[in-house]
């Protein structure tokens, strides 16, 4: 296991974090996994014992339930607090009342210390917006999360699934108010999906932000178990539940040439998609998740698979995006000061 400091921090988080989407089994969230406490510890265990250092969950994970069952499996396998870092989020819906949701000043520190007591810590290492919300000014919130970091409940804030305008008007915010400023952003980004090229990783490079990806196999689409013309697997959650979106053929052009690479080095599909994305510098971080210890098991060898230059080239030529305005135009026009002016 590798570590990678987390943007613009001196903060060192492993290249692969153990996500907890699949703890926890209220309403909709027990189509992600529905595991329990005895299965929890195991992958807990499991993840720390090969180097991981990083958990990621959130409030709204089986409202609560996730969260609870992380704390738990911490006190249980007595993990050393100053050597892990607990990430979790909050703005999803918790409850039917009229703030119950959202990134108001109430919502959030009501959520922090509810979060603190389900996850039986004192402090939230990364604690993260979970999208935008629309109604709440930026100021409110962030001047609630430079409250709560000041208060010691939090260290470092992150977001997540926002657009580039909105982080970087929240960062100048930030700046303006000499508030603690975003330190992550969390966001989807796969080889069959790499729509996060287009503005988000430019301001990430930019603004030496720590990047973390969620569902980097596309919602189970890239672990293997879907090949072109065959029956669906019964046994993925992109079959009760397919999210996120995908253009599937170009999706299964991906997983073709991602199985030859596969077969060539004796690993899964599942580990050439994790491997390519570690390839990108601008990533600190992939959050996997799993339902079974063989797939945990799978998911964490990916870090030992170096994809060759060649490899690489026709992973990113079949996945390649269509080049949208305005990048065409910067990228013709640019080519003009590319290279230094010789006498």
């Amino acid at each position: 296991m590798q570590y990678r400091l987390l943007g613009n921090t001196g903060l060192y988080v492993s290249e692969l974090c153990l996500g907890t989407m699949t703890f926890g089994a209220k309403g909709f969230w027990e189509v992600m996994g529905g595991l329990q406490q005895g299965e929890i510890d195991l992958l807990v265990r499991e993840s720390f014992n090969q180097g991981v250092n990083f958990f990621d969950t959130a409030n709204v994970y089986s409202f609560g339930e996730s969260e609870t069952l992380l704390g738990k499996a911490i006190k249980n396998i007595g993990l050393p607090r100053d050597e892990i870092i607990v990430a979790t989020k909050s703005t999803g819906i918790m409850n039917e009342s009229p703030n119950g949701r959202g990134q108001s000043r109430f919502h959030i520190f009501n959520e922090v210390d509810a979060s603190l007591k389900r996850l039986q810590l004192d402090h939230i290492d990364l604690y993260q917006l979970h999208g935008f919300d629309p109604l709440t000014p930026f100021e409110e919130s962030l001047s609630a999360l430079n409250d709560l970091v000041k208060a010691g409940k939090i260290r470092y804030i992150g977001l997540c699934n926002m657009a580039a305008w909105q982080i970087m008007k929240a960062l100048g915010l930030s700046r303006q108010h000499n508030w603690s400023e975003f330190s992550s952003v969390q966001a989807y980004y796969s080889i069959a999906g790499r729509d996060l090229e287009r503005e988000i990783m430019p301001l990430v490079q930019d603004q030496k932000l720590g990047l973390m990806i969620w569902s980097p196999l596309a919602g189970g689409f890239l672990s293997g178990k879907f090949k072109r013309n065959q029956t669906l697997p019964t046994e993925s959650r992109r079959t009760d539940f397919d999210f996120p979106p995908l253009d599937k053929d170009r999706a299964y052009s991906c997983v073709d040439v991602m199985e030859s690479i596969a077969k060539a080095h004796d690993v899964s599909i599942a580990q050439v998609a994790l491997s390519w994305i570690l390839s990108k510098q601008q990533v600190s971080s992939i959050i996997i998740g799993a339902r079974h210890m063989s797939q945990l098991k799978d998911n964490l060898a990916a870090t030992k698979l170096v994809l060759s230059d060649a490899e690489l080239k026709l992973l990113n030529e079949v996945s390649a995006m269509t080049q949208e305005y305005p990048a065409w135009m910067l990228a013709l026009q640019g080519q003009y000061r590319a290279t230094p002016p010789v006498k």
